[in-house]
């Protein structure tokens, strides 16, 4: 093969349009602390989310981090082991106890049959995730908390534009997670924003992404620091314009893959449905699952056959977070997530960005094909 296929490709606008938005920012010498680019992204993207409230932050981790201590969570949260590690790192930096729920295996999101039987009189919120941009249970989970009188938090960072019933996925729950790092489908290099339904609880994240601080002479609360400068502030407004396009053609891509994929047998995609007619996707992972059995060879095997290709893949989730060695003998060690283990074992992430050619996505599906037929 000529040339690598990477896994993922960070978007980035026109230069000259990038340089042209920065350009203000060398007149006003203002590089951090909410200003001008900070302010309108926080407006366009409200817009483009259809969102009440939008608050930025350097990274969707610190984003997460400071609405667990805004809704002044504490005990246990409960969560998915199936995911990246920010989403159990920031209950636990919070000194609370994360409690692992198991998956479904269609999707890979949180199982919403599984989640009353782990509450206990400790348990102050659910943390569900939608992984690769499946939506999770939202009226299930939304129910299930109702009932027993608990916060939710979504962790959107893969959800971006993704939308349910017309709905953005960042809207659902107490608060929603993004993230903006720059292997997401609309980036600010880094960066990410906490979407939330009840005003009050800005207050309490400005608080946490500014030191308390609320005037000169006024510190009101003890906070961090984990303001968006105006440079990913700047290239946040920039990506927001192509991001529609970003979309439509990992649209493009995915529809090839799921042909070129259908025929293959131990092959599945994890994607919710593919297309259900309530859910507009963002198209930003094309997740498979091997069935070794099926298939005739291991997921290792076949990444270690695509890597010497030079198609790059990821094992995007594993190992459980439960199973990391920071918590397999602490929180991980009794948890019931028997499912979310298959689908760590055959799990793979396959190249999906707009660098990528129509050619690209059938390579990698023939690639599949012939190592299994070989």
């Amino acid at each position: 093969m000529d040339k690598a296929i990477q896994v993922t490709q960070p978007s980035l606008p026109p230069l000259d349009e990038y340089v042209d938005e920065i350009s203000s920012i060398w007149q006003s010498h203002w590089l951090t602390n909410m200003g001008d680019k900070h302010k309108e992204l926080e407006k366009q993207l409200r817009e483009y989310l259809k969102v009440d409230h939008l608050s930025l932050f350097t990274n969707g981790h610190t984003a997460l981090e400071a609405t667990i201590c805004a809704l002044e969570l504490q005990g246990e949260i409960i969560t998915t082991p199936f995911s990246f590690a920010s989403t159990t790192h920031a209950i636990v930096r919070n000194g609370i106890k994360p409690v692992f729920c198991d998956i479904r295996l269609s999707d890979c999101t949180m199982d919403p049959s599984k989640i009353e039987a782990l509450i206990t009189e400790k348990t102050s919120a659910i943390l569900p995730v939608h992984v690769y941009g499946n939506p999770c249970s939202v009226e299930e989970i939304q129910n299930i908390a109702d009932k027993h009188d608990l916060k939710i938090i979504y962790d959107a960072a893969h959800a971006f534009g993704a939308e349910l019933n017309g709905r953005s996925l960042a809207s659902f729950g107490d608060a929603a997670i993004l993230s903006f790092h720059a292997t997401k489908i609309f980036n600010t290099i880094e960066g990410g924003a906490v979407c939330f339904s009840d005003a009050a609880i800005g207050e309490r994240l400005y608080h946490q992404k500014n030191f308390g601080i609320m005037g000169p002479e006024s510190v009101v609360a003890v906070g961090g620091n984990a303001k968006m400068n105006e440079f990913s502030a700047a290239m946040g407004l920039c990506n927001l314009k192509y991001v529609d396009k970003e979309i439509d053609t990992c649209k493009r891509l995915t529809q090839v893959y799921l042909k070129g994929l259908a025929a293959i047998p131990g092959i599945t995609t994890c994607l919710s449905n593919e297309n259900p007619a309530n859910f507009k996707s963002n198209y930003s992972y094309l997740p498979i699952l091997v069935n070794s059995a099926r298939y005739g060879c291991s997921r290792e095997e076949l990444y270690e056959h695509l890597l010497s290709r030079q198609i790059h893949v990821r094992k995007y989730f594993y190992p459980l977070i439960s199973n990391y060695d920071c918590y397999r003998n602490g929180y991980g060690k009794n948890a019931d997530v028997s499912v979310a283990q298959v689908v760590a074992d055959g799990i793979l992430t396959l190249p999906l960005h707009s660098g990528m050619t129509e050619e690209d996505a059938e390579l990698v599906c023939n690639c599949i094909l012939a190592y299994c037929s070989g």
